[in-house]
């Protein structure tokens, strides 16, 4: 489906959030690399699927009434054998009908497990006075504690990209630090550029947030993605 199709899907369905296999689905078709993905509707279809991507794999409630996925126990990771996905799969509805009852569920995202990398965020926001703005900084739990995070306005140059990434005061962390391996600047530096070319494209977007992006030695990877519409 092409980017504009998924944004009018969700309007029309009166949603002002994309669901995780949309949003995901968007950026992809940018060339951003993200996590293998398939939206299972049955138990038997997450096993399929599991087999398909690869164990481990981590699943996923997919529901447009459930933003925050592990508050309501909507998230299991490194599932390692099919019997593991089948109870995963029980275990997520289970506790999501519980704490959400009225919850509409779309199904369970079956999803490749991310190895261990170093978490990043990049995020855009459509700013009243600047237009579609991109963040850039530490990802995870790390975005809310250190809060360390660099902006610029879209269309973003390869130099901004690479000033967005000098700027952060965890850039030793992305070049390599006290024996740790340095991460593939490079496919940083092109994802953050064709961010911006999302918000500059698609006027809908209000804001977006790939978070985690793991970045490794070779690649980079989106774990989880949001996107909200104006």
């Amino acid at each position: 489906m092409e980017p504009r199709e998924i944004v009018a899907k969700a309007k029309e369905e009166g949603r002002k959030v994309l669901l995780e296999h949309e949003a995901k689905e968007l950026i992809a078709s940018y060339g951003i690399p993200v996590t293998k993905i398939h939206l299972a509707r049955s138990e038997d279809e997450a096993v399929e699927a599991a087999g398909e991507i690869g164990f481990p794999v981590v699943l996923k409630i997919v529901s447009p009434n459930v933003i925050h996925k592990s508050d309501v126990g909507g998230v299991k990771v490194n599932l390692k054998t099919e019997e593991e996905v089948r109870n995963a799969y029980r275990d997520i509805l289970e506790s999501v009908k519980a704490n959400v009852p009225n919850a509409r569920i779309t199904g369970i995202l079956v999803q490749e497990f991310a190895p261990q990398g170093l978490e990043l965020i990049i995020g855009l926001i459509r700013d009243p006075q600047f237009g579609p703005t991109v963040m850039f900084g530490l990802g995870g739990i790390f975005v809310e504690v250190y809060r360390d995070v660099s902006f610029r306005v879209a269309p973003l140059s390869e130099y901004d990209a690479d000033s967005m990434m000098r700027e952060i005061k965890a850039y030793k962390l992305l070049t390599g630090f006290r024996g740790m391996e340095p991460v593939d600047l490079e496919a940083l530096k092109d994802a953050l550029i064709k961010v911006g070319q999302i918000g500059l494209d698609i006027e809908e977007i209000a804001e977006m947030d790939l978070n985690p992006v793991i970045a490794y030695p070779k690649g980079i990877k989106v774990v989880d993605a949001r996107i909200i519409l104006r």
